[in-house]
């Protein structure tokens, strides 16, 4: 629903507070997320629980797990994404970056928002481990 004479929108989901959409001025107010943050926040979220189902399910414990999203816009209209990195921060004593890499290729059919992203944005992971 828009909420004023910009583009402040907020949108609802039953159940869970409201988030707030915006746009940078001086179209918006950068009172909210924008929708290709919220992008961002989707796929991360997305990655980051179809990767810890994987890893529970091959034994590996993670104590701490954390993705850091970064996209690369286009230049020209329409100016959405042309890359997205993916840095998994996470501390465990049995996983090795081979696992990661073996898991992120695993995951593509579990993840609904990679699968609708990826072949149109250039996907790509890093991985800090800390044990």
């Amino acid at each position: 629903m828009l909420i004023n004479e910009k583009l402040l929108f907020e949108g609802n989901v039953a159940g869970n507070e409201p988030v707030l959409i915006d746009y940078v001025p001086p179209l918006g107010d950068n009172l909210g997320y924008t929708s290709l943050e919220l992008l961002l926040l989707s796929l991360s979220s997305c990655v980051g629980s179809a990767l810890l189902v994987v890893l529970r399910k091959m034994q590996k414990h993670v104590h701490v797990f954390e993705i850091v999203s970064k996209g690369i816009r286009r230049q020209e209209h329409p100016t959405g994404f042309e890359s997205i990195n993916l840095e998994v921060i996470l501390s465990s004593g049995n996983i090795e970056v081979e696992d990661m890499e073996k898991v992120t290729r695993l995951i593509e059919g579990l993840c609904p928002v990679l699968s609708m992203v990826k072949g149109n944005v250039e996907i790509s992971y890093n991985f800090t481990i800390t044990k």
